[in-house]
């Protein structure tokens, strides 16, 4: 067990960091049950992609593949929308198998109820998003996507350029696996799967004071564990 951290240096309602077999190193308010906003979208990537649907399928402007790596990146709600809507049996299917898959992952305090993470009733603990980080692990496409600094569309002559809503994207490359999420409610939050000299390390962090204090509050986190 690391020593305790100044915790006072951390506004998150809710945090951990975890080995990669998932036990928890340290942490607080573990299990206390909290809006989770984008981090839904790993979630919502994940069912698309158990569906086997063609990523090269366009759907409007975007392929379904360049719509998953929108979704993750910039945290897009309509992208995920989308991804949802073209799912076999519809949104109300995507997200129906959503808890489905939840549930079978044991993680038993987590609902859903959109596929962006806007609906303040998608919820889950610090501790069952240590069991979604270890699944996302399985797909191919969310590691890609979540190395990925930014994503660029060329629609017709325009490109458009799609930054990840994680700035430390890019020049901090042990990160693995990374989803933001902020919503009112829901306060700052990220997770986090890094690869550090002690190890990899799963990080979470729900209720930090804002946009700009999650990033900081989870590499503290890292650093001093």
């Amino acid at each position: 067990m690391a020593a305790p951290l100044l915790t006072h240096a951390i506004t998150a309602k809710s945090w951990l960091v975890a080995d990669n077999s998932g036990n928890t190193i340290q942490g607080e308010n573990t299990q206390e049950v909290r809006s989770i906003a984008s981090i839904t979208k790993l979630m919502t990537v994940m069912v698309v992609l158990d569906a086997k649907q063609n990523l090269n399928d366009q759907i409007g402007d975007y392929t379904r593949k360049e719509l998953i790596q929108i979704a993750l990146v910039r945290s897009d709600n309509n992208a995920a929308t989308k991804l949802c809507e073209f799912y076999p049996g519809g949104y109300k299917t995507c997200v129906s198998h959503m808890n489905t898959k939840a549930k079978g992952l044991g993680m038993l305090h987590t609902q859903f109820l959109d596929a962006t993470g806007l609906n303040v009733y998608n919820l889950s603990t610090a501790e069952d998003l240590i069991l979604l980080v270890q699944e996302t692990r399985k797909y191919t496409e969310i590691l890609q996507a979540s190395r990925m600094a930014q994503v660029k569309v060329k629609i017709k002559k325009k490109w458009l350029v799609f930054r990840n809503t994680n700035p430390i994207i890019g020049r901090d490359h042990r990160v693995m696996i990374s989803k933001t999420g902020y919503i009112g409610p829901a306060g700052g939050c990220i997770v986090m799967l890094m690869d550090t000299d002690v190890g990899k390390r799963i990080v979470i962090v729900l209720g930090s004071k804002n946009t700009r204090t999650r990033i900081p509050e989870a590499e503290f986190i890292v650093n001093k564990s």
